[in-house]
């Protein structure tokens, strides 16, 4: 009997089982329930506040309150209390904050496309519940993100197959001057949205992989040392057939959106300042080759540079147009629904912050540019708190997605930026970004639950040791 106290009361015993641990677990346990009922609270105010402004914004355009606000709002509770559910079940330890803030983008966005669009509420409602089943499908069946490295060039070739899929005779369709969209018998998508997930996946598993030789400097070209090319062929191949695509396809929207999170991931991975002066560098000449090369950047060049050229042009108007609309929302905004709107191309899509901007004003697109800054930062938190290169890499890489895609299209419709096609992340009438993007909550997530457990782990076996 005391050999087996002793033993008990030894480090191991106590690691294994004995009362400091548990109870260190159980603290852990209350910790993770916690932030799942924060996240639950978060989430019903997030129903009120899309609920709150869909009545409003039928008031502001018709005086009336919505006959189906009953059902709409049971149906938005029921899908909230659903991902909550799945949060609690799959990921308890994860973070608490990035579900709620892009559940409040998607009801925004839901609410601006029922006001300047009906007709395509309905279609943005089931996307919104395709999204939120995709990120309860990632939760359950991507039990470790790490194992996605061990795929990575099957990743590059899934990434890679996606984006040329549009320019498959049958398939691809030209919508806008741009080839970026597929059909499939009644189905339509972008491929592209979810190319770029798989090509983060690769990035992150090969820049893991190859990160030291990448970052020795062991060839001279010139005044310079550089490392050795040969490390560079898989991801410059990844990369710059992606880039060749999106040009073929005139969608240069998309391109900087992929060369952003290439030269963000390089530059994590490697630590080395001289590959963003580089991409840089490469991205002016590449720039001015589309500038030179593209009748339709030019033009769109041009009408940023001066819009009021050509007036009653399609991109100046749109420009022009958006200045007014954003103009007129002034500080407080006009409220929802109360200023109608402007009649121009893709309002629901590409233009959506613009009348995020006249109906709520300053103050309400503030916010919503706040809330990436969140979810930024909040993926950029986990990155920092993962203790796996892979998951910073990767996590890095998918939250510089969703705040590179916001920071171009709300750059462009305030002229800060040369206007693209691409769309503003939960917001936008799309359902394959709204898929897409809650794809990347959920790995995001994930990445966040698995540290949580592993720093718990280690503080379990620390204090057991201690004691």
């Amino acid at each position: 009997m005391p050999r087996s106290r002793n033993t008990s009361a030894s480090p191991a015993g106590l690691a294994a089982g004995g009362r400091p641990p548990r109870r260190r677990r159980a603290s852990a346990s209350r910790q993770s329930s916690g932030r799942r009922n924060t996240e639950l609270g978060l989430l019903v105010m997030v129903v009120l506040v899309t609920a709150g402004a869909y009545v409003l914004a039928a008031l502001g355009q018709g005086a009336y309150v919505p006959a189906n606000i009953g059902p709409f709002l049971l149906v938005l509770l029921a899908a909230i209390l659903a991902t909550n559910l799945a949060t609690r079940r799959f990921v308890p330890d994860a973070d608490g904050m990035l579900l709620p803030i892009a559940a409040l983008l998607n009801g925004v966005g839901y609410v601006m496309i029922a006001r300047l669009n009906p007709d395509l509420a309905g279609f943005q409602a089931l996307w919104s519940g395709v999204g939120m089943l995709a990120f309860v499908g990632v939760l359950i069946f991507l039990p470790k993100v790490r194992d996605l490295a061990n795929y990575r060039y099957i990743a590059m070739v899934v990434g890679l197959g996606l984006l040329m899929m549009p320019m498959i005779p049958g398939l691809g369709i030209d919508q806008n001057g741009s080839q970026i969209w597929v059909r499939l018998g009644p189905l339509r998508f972008q491929p592209g949205e979810f190319a770029k997930v798989a090509l983060a996946v690769f990035f992150a598993g090969y820049l893991v992989e190859k990160r030291e030789l990448l970052a020795m400097r062991t060839r001279r070209l010139g005044p310079l040392m550089v490392p050795d090319p040969k490390h560079f062929g898989p991801v410059l191949l990844a990369w710059g057939v992606s880039l060749l695509v999106m040009v073929r396809q005139t969608d240069l929207g998309s391109s900087l959106l992929f060369f952003a999170l290439f030269l963000v991931m390089l530059w994590v991975a490697t630590e080395r300042p001289s590959y963003v002066a580089m991409g840089v560098a490469m991205f002016g000449v590449g720039a001015y080759v589309a500038f030179r090369s593209f009748g339709h950047v030019r033009g769109r060049v041009d009408a940023w540079l001066d819009p009021y050229q050509d007036p009653l042009g399609r991109c100046c108007q749109q420009i022009l147009q958006s200045g007014f609309a954003m103009a007129d929302g002034g500080i407080a905004g006009t409220g929802l629904g109360a200023s109608g709107s402007f009649d121009f191309f893709a309002k629901e899509s590409d233009f959506i912050f613009v009348f995020i901007g006249q109906d709520l004003g300053l103050l309400g697109a503030t916010a919503v540019m706040l809330c990436y800054v969140l979810i930024v930062g909040s993926g950029l938190r986990i990155a920092i708190r993962a203790d796996n290169n892979f998951d910073k890499l990767l996590a890095t890489g998918l939250s510089s997605l969703i705040g590179f895609q916001a920071f171009i299209i709300m750059a462009g419709v305030t002229r800060l930026l040369p206007l693209t096609g691409i769309t503003l992340p939960f917001v936008s009438y799309g359902g394959s970004s709204l898929v897409s993007n809650y794809v990347i909550i959920a790995v995001l997530l994930r990445i966040s639950h698995e540290s949580a457990q592993r720093s718990t782990a280690r503080q379990t076996v620390s204090a057991g040791a201690m004691a």
